[in-house]
């Protein structure tokens, strides 16, 4: 029963390429060999999950074994009729764009980071060491206070240079940001910034809600 649930699924996600664009009408798709790398099944996997879409009319089979897209409309029936939403394999394109983003992302937020501590007048005297990140966890004692209330700098000896809140970072917050439960910390300082840090945080927080 799995093979079977394995080629069907299979089928359903070639048909949704069908639809996307990927494979074009009256172009070939790619051979059994290579579907059946890219779904890391056996080429009789591909070959029932072919003969699914064929008896469709959505490809064609030639006695070369060459398959030819016949129709995205009849693809898109067919997803539509079997309440098909999105494989594993589509899944995963869409992981790898998001992957490429983040890497982007992070690669911008490295650099707007170390242009602050060059620059800053306040960093200028400091021994810098890696930024480093502390979560706030939800007991946190800091939750609802401000950076200011709390004076971060004279209880840690630590700056904060970023702050990331979701997909949000702020860069360089003020004093009068209210910190929330996850939030993320970037700060900077010497080599014992992240212990005395984190011990401010969260060693003091609320033991239960209770």
């Amino acid at each position: 029963m799995q093979e079977v649930s394995g080629y069907k699924s299979i089928a359903l996600d070639i048909a949704q390429r069908i639809v996307s664009g990927e494979f074009s009408i009256q172009r070939k798709i790619s051979g059994r060999s290579l579907l059946a790398s890219q779904y890391h099944v056996s080429p009789e996997t591909i070959r029932k999950a072919i003969g699914l879409l064929k008896d469709e009319n959505i490809v064609s089979v030639s006695q070369g074994k060459e398959i030819i897209v016949l129709s995205d409309q009849r693809a898109y029936d067919y997803i539509t009729k079997n309440n098909y939403l999105k494989s594993v394999y589509s899944l995963k394109q869409e992981l790898e764009l998001l992957l490429v983003e983040k890497k982007k992302m992070d690669h911008k937020f490295d650099m707007i980071l170390t242009e602050i501590i060059n620059y800053s007048d306040r960093l200028q005297n400091l021994k810098i060491y890696n930024p480093i990140e502390i979560n706030v966890n939800e007991f946190s004692h800091v939750v609802g206070k401000t950076i200011s209330d709390l004076q971060f700098w004279q209880n840690t000896g630590a700056t904060i240079v970023a702050l990331r809140r979701g997909t949000e970072v702020a860069i360089s917050p003020g004093p009068h940001v209210i910190l929330r439960e996850h939030d993320i910390l970037v700060v900077v300082g010497d080599s014992y910034t992240y212990q005395r840090t984190n011990l401010f945080i969260n060693n003091n927080s609320v033991e239960n809600k209770e």
